[in-house]
C-alpha cells in the first residue's frame, strides 16, 4: 500500500523530487507525453499545479493493493467533494498544500486517506504510524459495513453540526468522527477474536481523543458525537441508527449488574450534554434526553425526559429529533412544565412534570 508516513510529511518535495530523477533516461521522451495529457486534461480546472507546484505533475497516483474499487471504478460523491474541498483549502492556505496532499490527494479512495490520518493521530513511539496504517487498511478495506458506516457518519456530522465547515473538515479535524471510526476497526478486530489489539486502540482512542467506548460495543450508522469530549459507552451498550450525542455522554452500568448491563439506544434518539444513562434500560426511539439528566429507567419512544433523575416532561413531533438537534422547545411548552411542577408542589411534592403531548 503506497501512504506516506509521518517522516514522509517533513521531506515529501525532497522525496518526489528524488523519485522523478530515477525515471530518466529511455522514459523521458514517454513521461512528456504523460505530462502533456495531464495538464491538458479536465482537472486542470482545480489549478492543481499551482496548488501543489513541487510535486502535482507527471507523478502517477499511488498504488493500491485495495481490495475496494477506487472512485475511478464506482461513484463516490462524498470522496470527491472531500477532494474538491482539499484542492480549494490549498488555494486559500498554501502553506497546507504539503499536509493536504499527503492526507487526501496522494490517496486512492477514501477508506485509505481515513486510515492515513487516524494512523498518524494514534501513534506513538511504539505503535508506529505504519504499523496503524496497516491494520485500518486490512480491517476497513475488507469490511464493505464499515465502508458504508464512515461515509453515512460524514455526512450526520456535515449535516448537524453547525460549526462544521466541510466533509473536509470531517475527515482531517473532529475527534468525535475519528474516535468514533476508530472503534467501528476496533470492533471488527474483537468480533474476529483480536482482543488484545481491540483493546489497544481503545487505550489509545482514550488517550488521544479522551473518548472511552469499549470494542464490544455495538454503534450503528449515521452517528454524530458532537465534540466527543468525555464520552463513555460501557461494553453491552447498543447505539441505533441515526444516533447524536453530545459531549460528557455516559452510556454505563449501576455498578451492581454483570452480563448484559449497559443502555441501548434506539434509532434517531438525542442524547443530551453531560447525560448519564446507567443499567440495562431502553431510550425508546426518537427520544431526547436533556443534558445534565440522570437516566435510570427506561425512556418511551418520542419522549423527552429531563432531571435526576429523569422523569418525563413531554413529547417530540420530529420522527428524529437527531437530525433536528433541537435541544429546546417552544415557550408554551415550557409554561406547560412549569404549572404542571407548581401544580405538583402544591398536592404534596407528588411526582411532578409528567405532562401529556
Amino acid at each position: 500500500m503506497a501512504c506516506l508516513s509521518d517522516e514522509s510529511w517533513v521531506s515529501l518535495p525532497k522525496m518526489l523530487s528524488e523519485r522523478l530523477a530515477l525515471r530518466g533516461g529511455d522514459q523521458n521522451e514517454e513521461e512528456e507525453l504523460k505530462k502533456k495529457s495531464f495538464v491538458e486534461s479536465k482537472r486542470t480546472q482545480y489549478r492543481i499545479e499551482k496548488v501543489f507546484p513541487v510535486y502535482a505533475l507527471g507523478i502517477s497516483k499511488p498504488e493500491s493493493d485495495s481490495v475496494v474499487n477506487s472512485g475511478d471504478l464506482i461513484a463516490d460523491p462524498i470522496w470527491d467533494a472531500v477532494k474538491e474541498e482539499a484542492k480549494l483549502e490549498a488555494e486559500k492556505e498554501p502553506i497546507l498544500s504539503s499536509f493536504l496532499y499527503a492526507s487526501i490527494m496522494s490517496h486512492d479512495c477514501l477508506e485509505q486517506a481515513l486510515g492515513f490520518v487516524l494512523a498518524n493521530r494514534l501513534q506513538n513511539p511504539t505503535l508506529l504510524a505504519t504499523q496503524l496504517m496497516d491494520i485500518f487498511f486490512d480491517v476497513i478495506l475488507h469490511d464493505t459495513g464499515i465502508q458504508h458506516s464512515i461515509r453515512l457518519d460524514m455526512q450526520a456530522f456535515k449535516d448537524r453540526d453547525p460549526a462544521c465547515l466541510s466533509y473536509c473538515s470531517v475527515l482531517l479535524y473532529l475527534k468525535g468522527y475519528h474516535s468514533l471510526q476508530v472503534h467501528r476497526v476496533a470492533h471488527a478486530l474483537w468480533s474476529q477474536g483480536r482482543k488484545v489489539l481491540a483493546l489497544a486502540l481503545q487505550s489509545r482512542i482514550s488517550e488521544v481523543f479522551g473518548v472511552d467506548i469499549h470494542p464490544a460495543a455495538k454503534i450503528g450508522e449515521g452517528i454524530l458525537l458532537d465534540h466527543g469530549t468525555g464520552v463513555v459507552i460501557g461494553e453491552t451498550a447498543v447505539v441505533g441508527n441515526r444516533v447524536s450525542l453530545m459531549h460528557g455522554v455516559t452510556l454505563g452500568g449501576t455498578g451492581k449488574e454483570v452480563g448484559d448491563r449497559h443502555p441501548k439506544v434506539s434509532d434517531g434518539a438525542l442524547i443530551g450534554a453531560s447525560a448519564t444513562i446507567l443499567g440495562n434500560i431502553k431510550i425508546g426511539k426518537g427520544a431526547m434526553v436533556a443534558a445534565g439528566s440522570l437516566v435510570l429507567k427506561d425512556v418511551p419512544p418520542h419522549s423527552m425526559v429531563a432531571g435526576i433523575p429523569a422523569k418525563v416532561i413531554g413529547y417530540v413531533d420530529e420522527q428524529d429529533p437527531s437530525l433536528t438537534m433541537k435541544h429546546d422547545a417552544t415557550k408554551d411548552f415550557f409554561e406547560l412544565v412549569a404549572d404542571n411542577f407548581k401544580d405538583g408542589r402544591s398536592t404534596g411534592g407528588q411526582e411532578s412534570g409528567s405532562g401529556k403531548k
